[in-house]
This record gives C-alpha cells, sequence and structure tokens, in this order.
C-alpha cells in the first residue's frame, strides 16, 4: 500500500484553518455527520454571520462540503480532500463534539430542517 504525501502548502493552509478553536470546533462537530448553520449557532453561542464567515473559509478551502436542502444549508467534512488524513488525525485527538450535538437534542433545538 503507497503512501500519499501531501503537498506542504496544502498542508499549512488545513493546519492554519484548523488552528482557529471556533473552526476546530465546527470540524469536530461534522465528523460524524452534516449540521445546518443553525446547529453551529446554537452549539458555539455565535452570530450567525460569525459563523457563516468562518464556514465559508472551511468551504473555500474544500475542508467542508455543503448541500442545500430548500432554504437550509447542511455541511460535512470533505473525506476526500487531499488533506483530510491530516484532518482526521487531529480530530482524532480533541474532545468528541458529539456531547454538544446530543445536548441541542435533549433541549429541543437540534434542526431537523428536511
Amino acid at each position: 500500500m503507497a503512501k500519499t504525501t501531501i503537498e506542504l502548502d496544502n498542508a499549512a493552509q488545513t493546519l492554519k484553518l484548523l488552528g482557529d478553536k471556533t473552526r476546530l470546533t465546527i470540524m469536530g462537530l461534522v465528523k460524524d455527520g452534516e449540521c445546518c448553520v443553525c446547529e453551529f449557532v446554537e452549539v458555539l453561542q455565535m452570530s450567525q454571520p460569525s459563523i457563516s464567515q468562518h464556514l465559508r473559509k472551511l468551504r473555500d478551502a474544500g475542508l467542508v462540503k455543503e448541500k442545500r436542502r430548500g432554504q437550509w444549508i447542511f455541511y460535512s467534512l470533505n473525506t476526500s480532500h487531499a488533506t483530510y488524513p491530516i484532518i482526521q488525525q487531529i480530530l482524532e485527538q480533541i474532545p468528541d463534539q458529539k456531547e454538544k450535538l446530543r445536548a441541542l437534542d435533549e433541549a429541543g433545538l437540534r434542526i431537523q430542517c428536511d
């Protein structure tokens, strides 16, 4: 099995983006599924425009994918990105963010935008 190497520029850009706590948390939240902007706003207790700026940076770099369903946009981890192996390693080292989504569920704040 041949090991793929990641270009230094790509690795540096990914690490720079993940060096921000908010973006790292967002990546942790979408590690196992997809989330809507509204959910990020609730979990992170930040304004929607601020969350959207972080998501735009992640999307423009190709680290997350977006899928539109009606008026809602859902974000998920782009597992086919060249730097995904780095992202995967980092996400395994940080606290699991699923608990934050579970807390939203229990509070009845988890968005079901279908």
